[in-house]
């Protein structure tokens, strides 16, 4: 049973992921390789305020998500400028740049946590508490599976909430015809950024619940490879509405439990899985570019 409520909690993370990076991907036309910088710097601040300042969860989730959208603008603003390729090159430096950051900003002669060592590089930071909310501790698996999903619950109303609000159909058309947008008198450049801001924000809720289930974070949850990941859950599932995020990050944390099952060598299986990312990439292009769960067309 313990099982089946980890692969839940999994994916309950997930989903906020692929919901929020849908919101750029999807619906303002922008392909980031940035959002599991945002992801990780959600987990981090969540460690830091817990481990170092003692905070609560909604206080230290909140600095994660405040944090996060204030960095968005190292996203948001380079894409009132670029588009297409360009703005992929420029999202993937700030990747680069926020993995660097987390992966050397330490030294070994400072406690963990302060400014010359602040994430502790490579060895990360252990030690991360459980939630307590409103005098309950949160030490079973069972409980944090109940914080996972109603926290991707109330994610994924809020997604749906922004989308069939008149500023999620402004995405849509900034999405598929900018300059009519503007033509019309639309803020398209705030509307970017309104984004960004609040996919970056979403990917570190899912970061501090992260942080606080596995009671550890390195710098690997900032890695490219990371990255691709989350990209790939939204372009498997399906870009640009609703269930297509879900149903990628069904499949993408499927594949790796599949091979668990087929009794293969861990090391072995790790690259067996990527293997099959790429596979299903190239056949979602070549035969439902829209994606498993996107929109029905004929052609």
């Amino acid at each position: 049973m313990n099982y089946f409520l980890h692969l839940f909690i999994y994916f309950n993370i997930n989903a906020i992921v692929a919901l929020s990076l849908n919101l750029v991907m999807g619906y303002c036309g922008l392909l980031t390789l940035a959002h599991a910088g945002y992801f990780a710097l959600g987990s981090y601040a969540y460690a830091l305020a817990t481990v170092k300042l003692g905070w609560g969860f909604f206080p230290a989730v909140g600095l994660g998500v405040l944090l996060a959208a204030v960095m968005s603008l190292a996203i948001s603003l380079p894409a009132l400028r670029f588009k297409g390729d360009f703005f992929v090159l420029v999202s993937l430096a700030v990747q680069t740049l926020l993995f660097s950051l987390l992966y050397n900003w330490s030294s070994p002669e400072a406690e963990v946590g302060t400014w010359q060592n602040l994430t502790n590089g490579p060895f990360g930071i252990s030690g991360i508490p459980r939630p307590n909310l409103f005098g309950w501790q949160l030490d079973s698996i069972g409980s944090m599976a109940g914080l996972a999903f109603v926290t991707a619950l109330l994610c994924a109303l809020i997604v749906w909430l922004l989308l069939i609000s008149p500023w999620g159909r402004l995405l849509k058309v900034v999405r598929d015809d900018e300059l009519a947008a503007r033509g019309l008198g639309k803020n398209t450049r705030l509307a970017k950024m309104q984004a960004v801001a609040i996919a970056c924000g979403m990917a570190a809720v899912a970061g501090s619940l992260y942080a606080a289930y596995v009671n550890y974070i390195d710098p690997s949850t900032a890695s490219l490879d990371e990255s691709i990941l989350m990209t790939c859950m939204v372009l498997v599932g399906g870009v640009g509405n609703f269930r297509g995020p879900l149903v990628g990050a069904f499949i993408l944390l499927a594949i790796p439990e599949a091979l668990r099952f087929a009794a293969i060598p861990d090391a072995v299986a790790a690259n067996i899985r990527l293997g099959v990312y790429g596979l299903l990439l190239v056949l979602m292009m070549q035969f439902r570019p829209q994606g498993i769960a996107g929109d029905y067309r004929i052609d």
